[in-house]
């Protein structure tokens, strides 16, 4: 038993230094200069603050953050409300072709993204054009359209944590005299935290990190994301890594701030339900 659990330590240790070698090696670069980038060493000889100074003193990096912080933000709440209202449809009444319905959602993440990226450019371009205005550059398109491919994922976490809250409740509110909405509002939103704030960073970082849309269907700071910018470091002339990578980190720590908010629910909303006899 001791030597089990001597040999789960160091798997454990082994697939944490697996999962952070990438970022610090990201770390290495961005802290070389031209000259240097290609030694071999794992350590970071010097401090060397210019990339990382280039990057916060970039006429894009500012813009394209905040860019960021809209879309994702509006983006992860916008689906943990509507994700919500879907799952307790499903989770506490009988709907006719209700499984067939939840089955339908999940397939529409089977699909790979770049299927789709024809048909919305067309629709960003052509079809959702209303006068001078129109979804293609601009943030409520980026919004609306990680909602397309992220409430399917809300409503599936979500549906499993609200049948892990026992339907007695429920009854007991309505004998009570409560609504619907009351139910709702008063008895599973309270319950459901831990399962929101999992939906919230998930789906918040899923939109952080999205390139493919962002940098099709945008084509100016007007609403284009920080991920974006990491292409505007590959020219013809080369590749220009040590910025690039200062970047990539710089786009990181928003990420983790948010993680960092939220991290005590995480463990409790990824197991909710689980136990349900």
């Amino acid at each position: 038993m001791r030597r089990s659990g001597i040999a789960s330590f160091v798997l454990w240790i082994c697939l944490t230094i697996l999962t952070l070698l990438p970022v610090w090696w990201m770390l290495v670069v961005s802290m070389r200069p031209r000259v240097k980038l290609y030694s071999k060493s794992f350590l970071i000889d010097d401090l060397y603050w210019n990339n990382f100074l280039a990057v916060l003193n970039s006429s894009t990096f500012l813009p394209y953050l905040w860019n960021s912080l809209i879309v994702a933000t509006s983006n992860a709440a916008l689906v943990c409300a509507l994700g919500l209202l879907a799952a307790f449809g499903l989770s506490r009444y009988k709907i006719g072709g209700g499984d067939n319905v939840f089955f339908w959602l999940i397939t529409n993440r089977m699909a790979p993204p770049a299927v789709f990226l024809l048909p919305l450019f067309l629709l960003f371009t052509k079809w959702f054009v209303f006068g001078d205005f129109m979804l293609f550059d601009t943030k409520i398109g980026l919004i609306l359209l990680y909602c397309v491919f992220n409430l399917p994922f809300a409503v599936w976490l979500l549906k499993g944590m609200l049948d892990g809250i026992p339907l007695e409740l429920d009854e007991a509110a309505r004998v009570d005299g409560a609504t619907t909405g009351q139910v709702l509002s008063n008895v599973i939103l309270p319950l459901a935290r831990p399962g929101l704030a999992v939906t919230f960073i998930l789906t918040w970082i899923f939109a952080w990190n999205e390139y493919l849309f962002a940098a099709t269907l945008t084509s100016s700071a007007n609403a284009r994301t920080v991920t974006t910018a990491l292409a505007e470091y590959v020219s013809v002339t080369g590749t220009n890594w040590g910025e690039m990578a200062a970047m990539a980190f710089l786009t990181t720590l928003p990420a983790l701030i948010v993680l960092g908010f939220v991290q005590k629910h995480i463990v409790t909303g990824l197991t909710f339900g689980a136990l349900k006899g």
